[in-house]
């Protein structure tokens, strides 16, 4: 029985040893305090705290973290008044300085993206604030992990998440923007009519080239076989010319080849024949021939 006490102490003292031992999970910082005063930083691992004497005075997350603040109401230079939401990546360097350079650090950043983006937004007019805000965030990033740094946190990047200008000034902005796309329609519209016009122009210019050619080749084509045929024909009245002389005709043959080309010619469509002289003599000699025949009968 004098045990018990004994043994309720050693696993009372088990107990609060085993409570006392903390693991560090990755991406975690344990900022640890003895007797009020910072004593060290514990990072990734196993460690043992030693009882009532110290403790882990702030869980630090070593992760990018995102600050989405509120709409913050800002003047233009040109006395135009905006509501503009930024976004704030920012990552937690050093977890000391964290922990005690400065009270609420959240509420510290948010009301210096405030201030910086008032500052930044005062200097310029609204179309330059509505175009440019890669300069912007740029501005906002430099100015803001510059401040921060003490803190031992590290502001990555800043986004103008949406930019909101007053009604009237939207509507405005509306009419404009659906001015210029009725301009550009129009233009896009004329520019396409005078394609087409032109495409057409040109197309009827070609057209009218190849009737020409075409026309130009069957007169060439027409007069090469009338000049073929002529030469044809020319040939063969000369080869023709060329075999009577060779064959040395008689007048008396070449009177009957005249009677005939007569009688082909006069095939009864003429209405009027005009009879050479030569002719004639021809047909008196036929009938002379006829007479003496008739007579030797």
């Amino acid at each position: 029985m004098n045990y018990i006490p004994l043994l309720i102490l050693i696993l009372l003292v088990f107990v609060i040893l085993i409570r006392n031992i903390r693991i560090v999970q990755q991406a975690k910082a344990y900022v640890v305090e003895r007797l009020g005063a910072y004593k060290t930083t514990w990072n990734v691992g196993i460690h043992f705290k030693v009882p009532f004497i110290e403790r882990v005075a702030k869980i630090v997350s070593l992760k990018e973290q995102v600050a989405d603040f509120p709409p913050q109401p800002v003047i233009t230079k040109d006395n135009v008044t905006m509501q503009i939401d930024t976004v704030v990546y920012f990552q937690i360097t050093d977890p000391k300085l964290y922990t005690y350079g400065i009270e609420q650090p959240m509420l510290a950043i948010e009301n210096l993206s405030a201030t910086t983006l008032r500052n930044i937004i005062g200097d310029l007019e609204l179309d330059q604030c509505l175009t440019s805000r890669d300069i912007i965030n740029t501005k906002m990033r430099t100015i803001l992990d510059e401040a921060t740094d003490p803190w031992g946190i590290k502001v990555n990047r800043v986004e103008l998440k949406n930019i909101l200008p007053p009604k009237e000034i939207q509507n405005a902005m509306e009419k404009q923007m659906k001015a210029e796309r009725e301009r550009r329609e129009a233009i896009l519209k004329a520019e396409g009519e005078k394609r087409a016009a032109i495409l057409e122009a040109e197309g009827e210019k070609e057209s009218a080239i190849l009737r020409a050619d075409a026309k130009k080749q069957q007169q060439i084509l027409e007069a090469e076989g009338e000049a073929e045929a002529i030469l044809k024909v020319q040939t063969a009245t000369a080869e023709g010319i060329k075999l009577i002389n060779a064959a040395a005709p008689t007048d008396a043959v070449l009177r009957i080849k005249a009677l005939e080309a007569f009688s082909s010619a006069a095939n009864g469509q003429a209405t009027k024949i005009i009879i050479p002289s030569e002719i004639q003599g021809l047909a008196g000699l036929a009938e002379g021939i006829l007479e003496s025949v008739k007579g030797e009968k």
